[in-house]
């Protein structure tokens, strides 16, 4: 029977301190049950002692979500631990996961601390959380720079204390694969108590290694793995869900182990992930780039057409990607377009679903062929609009050659009309200059992306903008339309209309209390 390795996801905590990345309430909730439909084995929810908003998620995915182990992050101080028990104690299967730095560099220049002084407070820590939960984490910040012995010690206090898993983090993405694999071997032989533990391990990507360093982690031994969709995280990035899973289930002859995870469920949960937090998926991404599976070379494709396994390590269909095109067009009803919208795991209301049906209606007449992606761009597009302060109502564009690029925009507030003109670098620039003067609302832009969602010249255009208020609080609006143009005046509108309704959950970084989480 092969080892089953427990996937621990942490896209809600630290994925989400990513940067741009940014999440209400009600959409870590939409995430936190796709992950339990992903059937991840931990759901890590949050930092509950981080923010307002970050306890009221925790706690909300406590009361709502069923199956996986809801987690809550807490460092080893007393505060934090009762905070994340009040926050996770609603949870079927609640867990306290809490950390405290164990490397030299750590205790000496962020903590201030002696090693002893680090190992006492483990333990307290540990026997705390212990009291309110049976199922107690505890994380060596910065272990891979840590002394070993060191490190060693600090587990059996942890383990002593009632820890029922120790989780070793490479903080900083600095450890090579051989390497990290030799720590947690080194740990499973030294560390007095571990053999009553799950071991697990959390790695970063600052030098491209986290994935590469929780393989050899699990060839070493390790029960359990930290990981992210998307790989989104802290600077480069946490180790990727998709990556990990797909190469223990791709490479079981060499791994000898299995998970949980429902993989067909794995394409759906990145674009989840994707479309609310804003973070676009880069094509070339392993398992869910749009390239992945995407042949150019005429070599390939000739090995391709003949046997999909000649240029194809994974079939596309077992992550929930789907080859075909949805039998849908201009004579569809509403019925079976909303069947197919709920399949692709978008869950609108009725005002939502209406106006994706009357959307989908009108793109048929003018594309012939639709696909699930046109349908998931229209889903994702109606399932973030927030209330309207402003409406666009209509927008003109004049560009050229020898043409100086210009707008006609009108905005609609309260039933006002508010209309204007004006200039820019190009037809983009031109709108939202005008949108601008507009609206009157002190911004700044601070991206711009735009893609395709399928081939050809009648595809549907994607954007997402970000824009910061004063205070660097960032809104993201997202926009599609088969014309850019429109769909990047949508997109920004969008962004306006949550900034002028003060989300205060929308933000780059929730504001921290102090300490960085591992």
């Amino acid at each position: 029977m092969p080892r089953r390795i427990a996937i621990f996801d942490t896209t809600l905590r630290d994925g989400e301190q990513s940067p741009g990345a940014s999440l209400e309430v009600g959409q870590k909730l939409d995430i936190a049950r796709q992950l339990a439909r992903l059937k991840v084995d931990v759901i890590e929810a949050g930092f509950p002692i981080a923010s307002q908003g970050d306890f009221e998620a925790v706690k909300l995915i406590a009361q709502h979500v069923k199956g996986p182990i809801i987690c809550g992050l807490a460092r080893a101080l007393p505060d934090d631990i009762k905070r994340c028990w009040e926050a996770v104690k609603h949870a079927q299967k609640p867990r306290i996961h809490t950390f405290i730095a164990t490397s030299d560099i750590h205790m000496e220049r962020k903590l201030g601390m002696t090693r002893q002084q680090v190992l006492d407070m483990t333990a307290q820590a540990v026997k705390l959380a212990k009291g309110f939960v049976e199922d107690v984490e505890f994380s060596p910040e910065d272990a891979s720079r840590s002394d070993t012995d060191f490190l060693c010690q600090a587990i059996q206090a942890a383990v002593e204390a009632g820890a029922t898993v120790i989780n070793i983090p490479d903080t900083v993405g600095y450890a090579m694969p051989a390497e990290f694999g030799g720590l947690i071997a080194h740990i499973l032989e030294k560390a007095p108590g571990i053999e009553k533990v799950t071991l697990s391990v959390h790695c970063h990507d600052d030098l491209g290694m986290a994935v590469a360093n929780s393989l050899a982690s699990v060839v070493n031994g390790a029960g359990q793995v930290e990981c992210t969709v998307n790989g989104i995280g802290e600077r480069a990035g946490n180790a990727s869900l998709e990556e990990i899973v797909m190469a223990l289930d791709t490479r079981r002859d060499f791994y000898r182990v299995t998970t949980g995870v429902d993989k067909k469920e794995i394409y759906r949960t990145s674009r989840m992930v994707s479309d609310m937090t804003g973070i676009v998926v880069q094509p070339n991404k392993a398992v869910v780039g749009s390239n992945a599976f995407a042949h150019e070379a005429g070599i390939h494709q000739h090995g391709v057409i003949q046997d999909k396994r000649t240029y194809e390590i994974m079939d596309a269909k077992a992550v929930g990607i789907s080859q075909s095109k949805l039998v849908l067009g201009k004579h569809s009803g509403k019925h079976a377009f909303q069947q197919t919208v709920k399949q692709l795991g978008y869950d609108l209301d009725r005002g939502q679903l209406q106006s994706a049906f009357e959307r989908f209606k009108d793109l048929a007449d003018k594309k012939k062929d639709i696909t699930d992606r046109d349908i998931e761009s229209i889903a994702a597009d109606e399932l973030h609009k927030v209330p309207e302060l402003y409406h666009l109502d209509y927008m003109h564009v004049v560009s050229g050659s020898g043409t100086v690029p210009s707008a006609t925009v009108r905005l609609l507030r309260d039933g006002e009309a508010l209309q204007g003109s004006g200039f820019g670098v190009g037809t983009v620039d031109a709108v939202y200059r005008t949108i601008d003067k507009l609206a009157k609302i002190p911004h700044r832009l601070v991206d711009f992306t735009v893609k395709a969602v399928t081939g050809g010249t009648e595809a549907l255009g994607e954007v997402t903008v970000r824009i910061a208020d004063r205070k660097g609080n960032i809104y993201i609006g997202r926009g599609s339309h088969e014309d850019v143009v429109l769909a990047s005046a949508r997109a920004y509108v969008q962004a306006i209309n949550k900034l002028a309704h003060g989300r205060e959950s929308k933000r780059v970084h929730p504001q921290r209390t102090g300490g960085s989480a591992y």
